[in-house]
């Protein structure tokens, strides 16, 4: 059944935009949508030109700042494909009243085994192992498990509890860090909440699962990285701009930290060879988020969230 049929909506999510599913169900909802077909990064007067007319419009990591708001007098909603809002200028977004379409933990479990993946890659040295057998190189690694690990988890929300609850069958000791209180799952899953320091010094895999905000940029500087055990691990599936990838780059070249996986940078792709060269480092194109199941999931709340979206606190972070 086609509703709202007069309200124009633009999708600005080239993976949203080549979804046949994601495209039926919405065009199902929808008589006038625009699609992102041309594969566009839309940013600026791109991203300017593609909304203009449109009353609302589905986003995912374009920047929506008070230039873009103010440029478009007829948009009246967002509806953010993904869980990230460090994109979107959300106090100039409330002040002119415009509506955010937003579902937290729609990705949860993609993000969640993604992070196992990586620990246990890392911990068995599975992408050197594999580059080495392609190399004609037969040799066997001795790595590390899993099991049995101190894991500490930055930032308990959405993620982070997911992947506590994977972890459980690994008998793992898990530490977690967080602004918030969470003193029920904590006590039903035995989790530990510490200061960021002492799960720096006690942890053996350290995975941030933060937003990205004035108050978690460069949340681990060197100062920071430095309190790490060296043959501690770093997970970052999170946002781009939380680790100084400069430090972390040093410490895996001395020794000082065992290994780390990103699968978020600073600036994306990222240009620092000697970093993503590094035998220890494990460098994944921002597909936390990409699995079928996750894509679908989020697809199905932006659609939704054309229709519940409110406008948002202007402190509200995701």
């Amino acid at each position: 059944m086609i509703a709202n049929s007069h309200s124009k909506i633009a999708v600005c999510s080239r993976s949203f935009s080549r979804h046949p599913v994601l495209r039926a169900e919405l065009t199902q909802k929808y008589s006038d949508v625009t699609f992102n077909d041309e594969g566009l990064s839309l940013s600026g007067p791109s991203l300017i030109n593609f909304l203009s007319g449109h009353e609302r419009a589905i986003t995912a990591l374009e920047v929506l700042d008070e230039i873009i708001f103010r440029s478009l007098p007829n948009l009246k909603v967002i509806s953010k494909y993904g869980v990230g809002v460090d994109m979107i200028d959300i106090e100039a977004m409330a002040a002119r009243g415009i509506r955010l379409g937003w579902t937290g933990g729609v990705n949860k479990r993609s993000v969640s085994e993604l992070v196992i993946s990586t620990a246990i890659s890392l911990l068995r040295h599975v992408p050197e192992a594999n580059a080495e057998v392609r190399a004609d190189i037969w040799r066997q690694h001795k790595g590390r498990q899993v099991s049995g690990k101190t894991i500490g988890i930055v930032g308990c929300g959405h993620v982070g509890k997911d992947l506590t609850q994977l972890l459980q069958s690994f008998d793992c000791r898990i530490l977690t860090h967080d602004i918030l209180d969470f003193p029920e799952f904590y006590a039903q899953h035995n989790v530990t909440p510490v200061s960021l320091d002492e799960l720096l010094a006690q942890s053996d895999i350290v995975t941030l699962h933060l937003p990205l905000d004035e108050t978690t940029t460069n949340i681990l500087n060197a100062e920071k990285l430095a309190l790490m055990k060296d043959d501690a691990l770093l997970i970052n599936i999170a946002r781009g701009g939380l680790v100084d990838e400069e430090a972390v780059k040093q410490l895996l070249i001395s020794g000082q930290l065992a290994g780390a996986a990103f699968d978020v940078f600073a600036k994306e792709p990222p240009e620092d060879q000697e970093l993503l060269n590094l035998p220890n480092f494990l460098a994944l194109p921002h597909i936390g988020g990409s699995s079928e199941e996750a894509i679908l999931a989020m697809g199905r709340a932006a659609i939704e969230g054309l229709e519940t979206a409110t406008v948002p606190d202007p402190s509200f972070r995701g």
